[in-house]
């Protein structure tokens, strides 16, 4: 395997293996995220996703701008519906294939995450173990 995602095919030539993103948002993600990033302005390129200890089953999900000329150059960069998110890699393992969901009700306005990989969840739904 060589950097950057690409394969080394026979007679050395480099093809660009495609891979599934490490989280997808749904349309009404999309939109959220690009209202929150259109209003902080030019100085944020995106949003970092990593995970933090807490909640009574273990981890939560935890969202924070990331400013231009701040990105870690380790974070796994998802580029959908013209969102750029910054996944976190000590939580890469943890959230492939989690869908990223935004949800308005009479009750809340909120980011929702299905995570595939959560073995439990707390009955808020705002933790889980894997």
């Amino acid at each position: 395997m060589a950097p950057s995602g690409r394969v080394v095919a026979a007679g050395g030539a480099f093809l660009r293996r495609n891979k599934k993103a490490a989280l997808e948002l749904t349309e009404e993600a999309a939109r959220r995220v690009r209202e929150l990033l259109q209003a902080k302005g030019e100085s944020v390129e995106g949003v970092r996703i990593s995970l933090r200890n807490r909640g009574c089953n273990g981890k939560s999900f935890v969202m924070n701008y990331v400013e231009k000329g701040k990105e870690n150059k380790h974070d796994e960069i998802v580029l959908d519906k013209g969102v750029k998110l910054f996944v976190d890699p000590r939580a890469l393992m943890q959230v492939v294939g989690t869908t990223m969901d935004y949800v308005d009700s009479e009750l809340a306005s909120e980011f929702v995450f299905y995570n595939p990989n959560a073995k439990n969840t707390c009955g808020c739904g705002e933790s889980f173990n894997v």
